[in-house]
């Protein structure tokens, strides 16, 4: 019994020190840009509004020179109306970082976790990314058009801009008509560029 004992502790040691190993290499996101698009149901210029957030955090794990997944962290409260100003911009912004919509009081993040990448021929985008999007506790797949160019282990991904369902993510006012009057697709668009890490530091590699 003890030499069992002792064979399932060795494995599970075994198990750890593997799984620590996963990814031999990872690579930083040091450049991003994210911004969004909200609607009224009457889509013009006029009843549309822009604006950006911003990534907290995000970086590319390798195992060799494979491109395994990616992990990113979205700063909600960095959520800014762009297409306004003065107190119009002030009154957007906290309505938007309020429980009317994205509440970031109670969910300061959003993550995205990226899990495969699959290339397309004869296409504006090279690629399709897909990937888990966690937005207000709510975790869906989702997947969009995307050019990406990967060398050695440096990344580069820029999003089509592609849609999103708000309801999908409990993103709306909990009772009042105006919700009526918004669309439920909001889009989002992207640029985001990496720098290769020491691994032992975990400190921006040096070019040589």
């Amino acid at each position: 019994m003890k030499r069992l004992l002792l064979f399932a502790m060795v494995c599970a040691s075994m198990s750890f020190v593997s799984a620590q190993k996963k990814f031999d290499k990872v690579s930083k996101v040091t450049s991003s840009e994210i911004r969004w698009w909200g609607y009224k149901v009457v889509k013009t210029e006029e009843t549309s509004h822009s604006g950006t957030v911003k990534l907290k955090s995000g970086k590319f794990n390798f195992d060799h020179t494979v491109l395994v997944d990616g992990e990113f962290v979205i700063d909600m409260r960095s959520m800014m109306a762009g297409d306004v100003s003065d107190e119009d911009q002030i009154k957007l912004t906290n309505d938007l970082k309020s429980s009317n919509f994205f509440e970031v009081k109670k969910f300061p993040i959003a993550k995205f976790h990226l899990t495969k990448i699959i290339p397309l021929a004869n296409s504006e985008y090279n690629s399709t990314v897909y990937g888990d999007l966690t937005l207000k506790g709510v975790r869906k797949t989702i997947s969009f058009p995307a050019n990406v160019y990967v060398t050695q282990f440096t990344t580069s991904i820029e999003s089509a801009k592609f849609s999103l369902n708000r309801r999908d993510f409990k993103v709306f006012y909990q009772s009042s008509l105006k919700d009526y009057f918004i669309k439920n697709e909001m889009d989002i668009q992207f640029k985001v560029s990496t720098e290769m890490l020491d691994n032992e530091n975990r400190v921006p590699k040096k070019k040589k």
